[in-house]
């Protein structure tokens, strides 16, 4: 099981921390110090769709060099806010196949992102992806 705590400390910003014991700050302030909790999401999205295609592209031997993957969301107008339309860009570095970078990504979305997997649940999530060598 995993377990998670925000500890207040001053004003709207808080430290938290998970069972791996790693702290973050968040900040829910209109002047904010640090990421917000729903910056942090997008942020664990992105995280947790690259270590998906980072190792199927590496179990299928191709010779990419960076991955780059970054993040737009448009939150609903009323509470809860949640988000309700995504954009995923993926840039990778490489002379990747552009049909292993397509299918790590829809393997990443349709069966491994935890991450995405629960945000799917009320956000349309659209990917883009760009090729540098």
């Amino acid at each position: 099981m995993i377990s998670a705590k925000a500890i207040w400390t001053e004003n709207e910003r808080y430290v938290a921390e998970a069972t791996s014991r790693h702290a973050i700050v968040m900040d829910t302030a209109k002047e904010k110090t640090a990421n917000t909790p729903m910056e942090l999401v997008l942020i664990a999205l992105c995280g947790c769709t690259a270590s998906d295609v980072v190792g199927i592209l590496k179990k299928k031997r191709e010779p990419f060099t960076g991955l780059e993957v970054s993040a737009e969301g448009e939150r609903a107008e009323g509470y809860p806010a949640v988000y309700t339309h995504i954009r995923l860009t993926y840039r990778v570095k490489g002379k990747v196949s552009q049909k292993a970078m397509e299918d790590a990504v829809k393997l990443s979305k349709e069966k491994y992102c935890s991450v995405s997997a629960m945000l799917e649940k009320t956000a349309k999530i659209v990917v883009t992806i760009e090729y540098a060598e």
